[in-house]
């Protein structure tokens, strides 16, 4: 299977890059899935209903979130009632929505979604890799239809993120990290056939500060004064993400390769 996962959209330069180029990836890349990590898409904080249906309409299966995904209080009820939106799995039991979801669609196999949140430097959520085994006893690459598990690793922590990454090493197709808005070097293979990348990058605006208008971010740290309201930077965006291709038999990567297309960014094709 091919598929591509998509970095945090920022404000409305990310969502009008993506709306833009999703199509012309799905078509160019020959794409059977696309996932989107959507948390900043409103405004920089959180997502909509609305929005959801923006990106499903322009080719987009699954939208993962993270730490923002409550900042629109509208998401409360709508995520219960949307089971291509997902949150973090490890947040505790009785959180509305779900963190973890299989999709169905004709003419290729299965593929389950899993999105987890870090604890270093994030929540006190539950723990990612207990949560992790613990869900994924009851799912197998290449049995009941599976053709691909993509987790998305929403973290501050490189570290944590890369340790979560060889823990699954050989149990799924991609473990794809988010949260840092920014694209890290190190898209690869690991020995057991789990692709990986550190963090997959913003869609939004670069010039700025991870996303966010940089008059404002730059007072925060010199000021040390926080009332100052962040927004996003309003430039052109360039969309970032993650292409990963799969044997159809063993759901295990076989090709990995960043995504950059869009204003500012050096691009990959």
């Amino acid at each position: 299977m091919r598929i591509l996962f998509v970095g945090d959209i920022v404000g409305r330069p990310g969502r009008d890059i993506a709306l833009e180029k999703l199509p012309f990836l799905k078509s160019h890349l020959n794409l059977d899935w696309i996932i989107v990590n959507a948390e900043n898409a409103a405004g920089g904080f959180g997502i909509t209903e609305e929005i959801c249906h923006d990106l499903y309409d322009v080719g987009t299966d699954v939208i993962t979130t993270g730490n923002h995904v409550w900042d629109q209080k509208e998401i409360l009820t709508y995520i219960d009632t949307d089971d291509r939106l997902l949150r973090p799995l490890n947040f505790p039991e009785g959180t509305p929505g779900r963190g973890l979801n299989v999709f169905k669609k004709d003419g290729v196999k299965d593929l389950v979604v899993i999105n987890v949140m870090t604890r270093l430097f994030m929540d006190a959520l539950d723990d990612p890799f207990s949560t992790l085994k613990n869900n994924l006893a009851f799912f197998a690459l290449g049995q009941d239809n599976i053709g691909a598990i993509v987790v998305d690793v929403h973290g501050e922590a490189n570290s944590e993120k890369m340790a979560l990454g060889h823990f699954l090493d050989g149990k799924v197709s991609l473990v794809v990290g988010t949260h840092t808005h920014i694209p890290t070097a190190d898209a690869q293979i690991f020995p057991m056939g789990t692709a990986y990348q550190t963090d997959a990058g913003m869609t939004g605006d670069y010039d700025s500060v991870i996303g966010m208008e940089k008059k404002g971010a730059t007072l925060r740290f010199t000021r040390k004064i926080y009332d100052i309201r962040l927004t996003p930077a309003k430039g052109p965006g360039t969309l970032c993400g993650v292409f990963v291709e799969t044997n159809d038999e063993t759901g295990l990567a076989v090709k990995v390769k960043p995504i950059r297309i869009g204003a500012r960014l050096e691009n990959t094709f």
